[in-house]
């Protein structure tokens, strides 16, 4: 049955849009058709990390409005087989509801194994559209205080809003850091309140990709590559050890 993921983050910088386009790009790989949606109006940066911004040219209102069948609006990878994008639009019409959204998901559902949507940072507008439809959630934080204190805000919002399943990633892990700091990822987990969906090691390479818009997977098999292809098993309902970062 498909699901829709809600990707969310109470703080920006967290890694949110990189997670997304990684372990879709995993989901994907394993098989199983995947539709990232990009929720981040006006600050769109998914399709770059894809590379995938000369080709998104139809935004996920235009479907959900519409204007435009879901189908023809999505663009799928060239590398990726299995891998597709709905960008965001630059602005976001006043006309646009959470039903015409859950409209959309409900096609999106039809045609994918999972929907990833990633929602801007912040408990606004956009991330109120990103999360009425969502089957679960994860959200994404550093093992900064402060960006575990705005996930405790976000897993407030999405407790209020019935999402049944949230779950846990802390990227960025600098296990230097976290000795300096004195603390762990049990503490993150605790300070959150959620349980642990993967850790991901800080990695140069994210940013690289991102830069490059090459999706990390087909670049290399080592360092946070792994703990995001271990977030997709884990999705996928495989039993996989937590990476441990040294």
């Amino acid at each position: 049955m498909a699901t829709a993921i809600a990707v969310t983050s109470g703080k920006g910088g967290t890694g949110k849009t990189s997670l997304v386009g990684a372990v879709g790009s995993c989901l994907a790989a394993l098989g199983h058709p995947t539709l990232c949606i990009d929720m981040d109006v006006g600050l769109r940066n998914l399709d770059l990390t894809l590379g995938l911004s000369d080709r998104a040219l139809m935004d996920f209102t235009d479907v959900a409005q519409g204007r435009c069948p879901l189908q023809r609006a999505v663009v799928e990878h060239p590398d990726i087989k299995g891998l597709f994008l709905l960008t965001a639009p630059y602005t976001l019409p006043g006309s646009l509801t959470e039903e015409a959204v859950g409209e959309l998901l409900r096609q999106a559902r039809e045609l994918y194994d999972y929907i990833l949507l990633d929602a801007p940072a912040g408990l606004g507008e956009g991330f109120q559209l990103a999360v009425c439809g969502c089957d679960r959630a994860i959200v994404v934080s550093t093992t900064d205080a402060s960006a575990l204190r705005d996930a405790q805000r976000t897993v407030g919002e999405l407790t209020q809003r019935q999402v049944e399943q949230v779950h846990l990633v802390v990227n960025r892990v600098q296990p230097k850091l976290l000795r300096k700091l004195h603390t762990t990822i049990d503490d993150a987990m605790d300070t959150a309140g959620l349980p642990l969906l993967g850790v991901v090691p800080e990695d140069s390479l994210v940013t690289l990709c991102a830069n490059q818009g090459a999706p990390l997977i087909l670049r290399t098999n080592k360092g946070a590559a792994v703990g995001y292809r271990n977030i997709a098993l884990r999705l996928d309902g495989r039993k996989i050890p937590v990476m441990r970062i040294r």
